[in-house]
């Protein structure tokens, strides 16, 4: 496992987000005033360190961009009322983990600290449980979701069938008006 930068290991937390900050709203550039800026607080970073930590941050920014931005665009273009991407997603994030697993598994070698393996194992089972969880109420929301646009078809056939009947109209009888809301309810009979 490679070892983490200075700047996540030396820095507090709130100098690694004013760094954040600054490196954004600079565009990510002006390397060497910030490790000046880092140096009149006392933390000696390179300039070449601080580079890597805004290059890796301008990564992680552009990529939440980006899927911020398809998500809206996907939200507006095609509505999804049973929540179908949000279970892509989750299968894009099973396939991750189970490769991570299998990854694991193979630095099994004498090189790996078994100490440190357990730890990313344990993170790993965590976050498989809380994604199964999440899979398991996706899919109980997708079949509820179902079932309430059946009711809704099925309620407004009764209104349109209760309608044409106040009204006179025939054309539909009464016997295939319940076999159309039996099909609509998936009921069988």
């Amino acid at each position: 496992m490679p070892r983490r930068a200075r700047i996540e290991t030396d820095l507090p937390e709130e100098i690694r987000q004013w760094l954040g900050r600054e490196l954004a709203e600079g565009n990510f550039a002006g390397y060497e005033r910030l490790a000046a800026l880092l140096a009149e607080r006392g933390y000696t970073i390179s300039k070449s360190a601080i580079h890597r930590y805004g290059a890796k941050l301008e990564r992680k920014l552009a990529a939440i961009k980006s899927a911020t931005e398809a998500a809206k665009l996907m939200a507006d273009a095609a509505p999804d009322d049973q929540d179908a991407r949000s279970g892509a997603l989750t299968s894009m994030i099973q396939v991750e983990l189970f490769e991570t697993l299998v990854n694991l598994q193979e630095a099994a070698d004498a090189a790996t600290d078994p100490v440190e393996r357990t730890k990313m194992l344990s993170v790993a089972a965590k976050n498989i449980a809380t994604l199964t969880r999440s899979s398991v109420n996706l899919k109980r929301y997708q079949v509820e979701a179902e079932e309430r646009t059946k009711r809704a078809a099925a309620k407004k056939l009764d209104g349109a069938l209760k309608d044409a009947a106040v009204a006179g109209e025939k054309g539909l009888s009464a016997e295939r008006a319940a076999q159309l809301r039996r099909d609509i309810l998936g009921m069988s009979g």
